[in-house]
């Protein structure tokens, strides 16, 4: 299949996804069902290094499906964008901790919890509990990682500290699943159907190839560039990152304001004796809801479109592009939260009762995707003020 035909096909799905939105909040994870078609699709391999069977695609192709499958059911457009941008993270890596991954299933898929919420101890070369080289022992509990019931591996965030306790760095140790456990723990308002749970994990060690230190993945310099020379690789993180967080949220939000317009169509306000469809104040909130999700779709798209066409040509990827790019990601979300909130506070009582309320689930969803260490507006808008300035920006999102 070419990058085209799975987006295409990902949009054939969408009805059947839609179809289980409600069966996914009741169990809190995504239906089996409905991550096995996805994959059927090809979506999970979007971002896949070509190396091991994937498309290395454009990114901007793969965030087109994202909102396609978010606009059909919030919770597993999330889990679709969290888990499939992880082949892209893990195409970083040393070459061997990829063959440790794809090497016997290229369809194996990762989840994540990236707040450095574990303990981690460097293991010297020569220990014991080490193959060749050096390593790092990883305990802990690690919360909200999305799709984990769907996973065989980890991508688990972790501070090293020298000897006074003091950070020294920060890295991304990736362990399979018979070395950690999933806890249950994902009971939540929005996005129930995500399945948000903790990984816990116990004595396990992590061989040098799979401790991957943010200093290389924010220099562009990483180990697996040797195997994986798609310019897709060459892309900031912190773009692509926060960008799969706010796309999630304006599929959410688009799927919103259609089922909205829809239902509006044919409300009738008892209160005024009119329908809603003939209220110049509903009119305008709909005008208004529509041109904050266009907006926000249309920024991200042009911001991830800039930086893929510079890493197409080998060119540097420029810090007021990169500030831009989480400028707008922020408020992407922000804009579709409000424009959700807008059509919310028109759509009448009945939208509020316990039920499968289309627009109410959105409502719930957007917010809870809003808390987001991601879609944090002021730490993103302050960088861009600071560039704008000309200031120096220390920060290693961006």
């Amino acid at each position: 299949m070419s990058d085209e035909e799975v987006l295409a096909a990902v949009r054939a799905l969408a009805p059947a996804l839609r179809e289980r939105s409600a069966e996914a909040e009741s169990l809190r994870k995504v239906p089996e069902a409905s991550i096995k078609e996805l994959a059927d699709t090809g979506f999970f391999r979007l971002l896949q290094p070509k190396a091991h069977g994937g498309y290395a695609a454009d990114p901007a192709l793969f965030y087109a499906a994202v909102k396609e499958i978010a606009k059909a059911c919030g919770s597993t457009g999330w889990v679709a964008s969290v888990v499939g941008v992880h082949p892209w993270h893990v195409a970083l890596y040393d070459p061997r901790a990829q063959e440790e991954v794809w090497g016997q299933d290229r369809d194996t898929r990762i989840c994540s919890s990236y707040a450095p919420t574990g303990k981690v101890t460097p293991v010297d070369r020569g220990h014991p509990r080490t193959e060749s080289g050096g390593g790092f022992t990883l305990s802990g509990r690690w919360h909200f990682s999305s799709g984990c019931d769907h996973t065989d591996w980890a991508l688990l965030g972790g501070l090293v500290t020298d000897a006074e306790g003091r950070p020294v760095d920060m890295r991304t140790f990736l362990i399979p699943r018979s070395q950690y456990r999933v806890d249950e723990v994902w009971d939540t308002v929005g996005l129930r159907g995500s399945g948000s749970n903790d990984i816990v994990v116990e004595e396990v060690f992590v061989p040098e190839h799979r401790a991957l230190s943010f200093g290389p993945v924010t220099a562009l310099q990483v180990p697996g560039h040797r195997l994986n020379p798609e310019p897709l690789y060459r892309l900031p993180y912190a773009s692509v990152f926060t960008t799969t967080i706010s796309t999630p949220i304006v599929g959410i939000a688009e799927g919103a304001y259609e089922d909205y317009v829809a239902a509006t169509r044919e409300r009738f306000r008892i209160s005024y004796g009119q329908q809603v469809a003939e209220d110049p104040f509903a009119q305008v909130r709909i005008a208004r809801a529509a041109s904050d999700i266009d907006a926000s779709w249309l920024q991200l798209q042009r911001n991830v479109s800039e930086l893929y066409a510079l890493a197409q040509r080998g060119e540097e990827l420029p810090t007021p592009l990169r500030t831009r790019a989480r400028r707008d990601q922020v408020l992407a979300t922000e804009r579709c939260v409000a424009a959700v909130d807008l059509l919310m506070e028109n759509a009448g009582g009945s939208a509020m009762r316990t039920g499968p309320n289309p627009v109410q689930r959105a409502w719930r969803d957007v917010h809870t995707g809003r808390g987001h260490a991601a879609n944090d507006p002021e730490r993103a808008l302050v960088l861009f003020g600071q560039g704008a300035l000309g200031l120096d920006i220390q920060d290693t999102m961006l």
